[in-house]
């Protein structure tokens, strides 16, 4: 009896900047077709009619889709199809078959026959996308801040003495102010001297208004993530920006997180075993999202100052044998767990909204 089923097909798509590369494999693993799309709203809706005139797609495998992919893979995934990450081919298999779009795209499409290394994908359409959006801005406002204020100290070191022994041991709201107050002479910019005051005015200007965004943008991230996150930020020794990293790095459908476990191995504190003979003992792990292993390593800094609590633990497991790092190590485990429950008490429905 012949079959008149639709047959079932997988996508790979390899992303580009300007263009994606898309191929398509049977349930057997056998190529199909491949095409080349652009990445515009037309190629998008191409991509998609194109991928249904094949058959029943199974599944879509994207590379990237935290970047080049993302317009793609929010589009799919709004329409109902079932959006998975694919990680890039490794290394033998590119020695083996060389590198093409063509090449990737098809790996990508077989990835998901097996299901290695396949991910779900984070959703970035929605209150966590703009959480992100935020602190992208923020962080780079910070560092903007951080590097005109040390090119300035730097440049004050090499300034001539009368400007060095005036500016060297200010604090820093002094220092801005007296660089601020400088009205060097327009005409003088051949004498080193003016020429200093001129830059160092320029780059504390710049260090002001990079801090001034900064703080700005803290405000509006902390009532966005009070807003959104309430239990997460009420967490002990979790502020706006290291609350924002852990939503952040759930994405805006942290269903896809089933377990506890799973949260504290996206996070990288997920303990690996490192035994060997009579050896008995575990070693951090160095994988997952490295901005959400840095938002609790921070929480764990200031609860080891103020939390008798964990000040206790500390002690307690030193007496055991425990060094610093492992109990770091333990203590970030922890508090994945309790930030991963206020995470579940602030997204019962699994998706991030606005209030």
């Amino acid at each position: 009896m012949t079959s008149t089923a639709t047959p079932g097909i997988f996508v790979g798509v390899d992303t580009h900047a300007d263009t994606h590369h898309v191929a398509i494999v049977n349930e057997h693993g056998k190529k199909l077709a491949d095409r080349e799309f652009p990445t515009n709203a037309t190629g998008y809706a191409d991509i998609e009619a194109w991928i249904r005139s094949g058959g029943k797609v199974l599944r879509v495998g994207i590379e990237g889709t935290g970047s080049y992919g993302v317009e793609l893979a929010r589009r799919l995934h709004r329409h109902g199809y079932d959006v998975a990450e694919v990680p890039r081919p490794d290394r033998r298999l590119r020695r083996a078959q060389g590198k093409t779009d063509v090449v990737d795209a098809y790996a990508a499409a077989r990835r998901l026959l097996d299901g290695s290394d396949v991910t779900a994908p984070k959703n970035r359409d929605g209150a966590v996308e703009a959480v992100r959006a935020l602190r992208v801005a923020r962080n780079n406002a910070v560092k903007a801040s951080t590097t005109a204020l040390n090119t300035l100290r730097a440049l004050i070191t090499t300034s001539p003495e009368d400007l060095r022994g005036q500016l060297r041991m200010l604090p820093r709201a002094r220092l801005l102010a007296a660089c601020l107050a400088f009205d060097p002479a327009p005409d003088q910019l051949t004498d080193p001297g003016e020429a200093t005051k001129v830059a160092l005015r320029s780059l504390a200007h710049r260090v002001i208004d990079s801090q001034t965004h900064a703080d700005e943008l803290k405000k509006q991230l902390a009532a966005l993530m009070a807003q959104i996150a309430p239990h997460t930020v009420g967490v002990f020794a979790l502020g706006p920006d290291t609350a924002a990293a852990l939503v952040t790095a759930i994405g805006d459908n942290p269903d896809r997180l089933t377990t506890e476990a799973a949260f504290a191995r996206l996070c990288g504190v997920a303990p690996i075993p490192a035994s060997s003979g009579k050896t008995t003992r575990h070693r951090l792990h160095r994988g997952g999202d490295r901005q959400a292993n840095q938002a609790l390593h921070v929480a764990v800094i200031v609860r080891l100052r103020y939390d008798q609590r964990t000040r206790d633990y500390v002690a307690r497991r030193t007496i055991d044998g425990k060094t610093k790092p492992e109990i770091i190590r333990c203590l970030k485990r922890y508090l994945a767990r309790e930030v991963f429950r206020a995470l579940r008490a602030d997204f019962p429905s699994g998706t991030p909204t606005a209030a």
